[in-house]
């Protein structure tokens, strides 16, 4: 086993949730601290306060994944009496590393919408608010019969021929390649001035755009030849698009009150707010992590009978109350769903790092319910 740096744990996190997937502006990435350095523990949090960063310092993690970002505005200054300058200096001098994965985590496959949208049993599940569509290219790439099964799998591990559900698609051709290497070669196969004709197989796979380069190169790093002949093609049809909330059914209808104590269990909140008439019958449900406020329109035209975000004003409230939105807000700390989300994704990635991807205990709801 190996201790992967901060610059390996973040490349394999990126894989599942990579900062093209984040709205306009977010201030996402590492925010304190380097990535060039060994990481034996990795603490995840929702929020990064004077707390969590004490537990960290505590179970000697070197870098924290944090969903919220530390530094959401520009700093002005760095006066360390007061608190955000105390944050940071005790984080510098414990050489602790703050990464910060907000919308792209919210948007990604898996990520907090999934994650929320699993906890209140929705089924067939579709994204609210449309926010991406990745465009699609197909790399196929001539490799001697005796890598083909290597390359395939470097593909897989970078990403590539993940199409829906499925991952590690691609497509083999058999056929015979013909070259010659000049005196100035250094050949797997063949010899100097000579042709050669050997066995090769031809291996297809779809990838994103915005990762063709990294998974090119993890090609070519499992590529046996000194020259690789490989083609890129851009494809007309598109990804599924992705976004922010999650819209799905019911697997039984319930009323809005049965579906309010379902939710405060299953997102294990104390309290929560809600708007709308408690016998109505609920079946479609929209969630959204965070605050929701401004997708109160998408909701309804989505066909849901409710929908559950955080954060919900009054007049907002009054809004979805007349146009026949029933309402449930947990609050915004729900998105601590996260936390053992992020935890259980990282450790299956790489079972074989000597690194331990620790879940934070220390509790950032503000809020005290009486």
């Amino acid at each position: 086993m190996k201790i992967p740096n901060g610059q390996q744990i973040i490349e394999e996190f990126e894989k599942w949730s990579p900062k093209y997937l984040a709205m306009e502006g977010d201030p996402i990435g590492l925010h304190v601290g380097t990535l060039n350095k060994k990481i034996e523990k990795v603490l995840v949090t929702l929020d990064v306060n004077e707390d969590v960063v004490d537990e960290a310092v505590a179970k000697g993690a070197g870098l924290i994944i944090a969903h919220h970002p530390p530094i959401f505005r520009p700093l002005k200054n760095l006066q360390t009496d007061f608190p955000q300058g105390r944050l940071m200096e005790k984080l510098i001098k414990s050489d602790i590393a703050v990464y910060a994965a907000h919308t792209n985590l919210d948007v990604a496959q898996g990520g907090v919408n999934d994650l929320l949208a699993d906890a209140l049993g929705l089924k067939n599940t579709s994204v609210l608010v449309p926010t991406f569509e990745a465009e699609l290219v197909k790399i196929a790439v001539f490799v001697p019969e005796s890598h083909e099964e290597a390359v395939r799998e470097a593909f897989g591990k970078a990403g590539a021929g993940a199409i829906g559900d499925y991952e590690y698609c691609s497509y083999t051709l058999s056929g015979t390649g013909r070259f010659r290497p000049t005196a100035e070669a250094d050949p797997y196969i063949g010899e100097a001035g000579k042709m050669e004709v050997t066995a090769e197989s031809k291996v297809e796979v779809v990838v994103r755009k915005q990762e063709k380069d990294r998974v090119i190169k993890a090609m070519i790093a499992a590529h046996p030849y000194e020259e690789v002949a490989y083609d890129v093609f851009t494809l007309e049809n598109k990804e599924i698009a992705m976004g922010l909330g999650r819209v799905g059914l019911l697997e039984t209808p319930m009323t809005l009150k049965e579906f309010a104590d379902r939710t405060k269990q299953q997102l294990d909140v104390p309290s929560l707010r809600m708007v709308g008439d408690p016998n109505a019958t609920i079946k479609k449900v929209a969630v959204l992590g965070g605050d929701g406020n401004k997708y109160i329109q998408q909701a309804k035209r989505a066909g849901a009978d409710v929908y559950v975000t955080g954060d919900m004003y009054f007049h907002v409230a009054q809004d979805a109350q007349a146009m026949g939105l029933n309402i449930i807000d947990p609050g915004h700390h729900v998105e601590k769903v996260m936390i053992q989300g992020v935890v259980e994704h990282m450790a299956k990635q790489q079972p074989m790092w000597q690194c331990e991807f620790l879940p934070s205990q220390t509790n950032t709801e503000p809020f005290r319910f009486i």
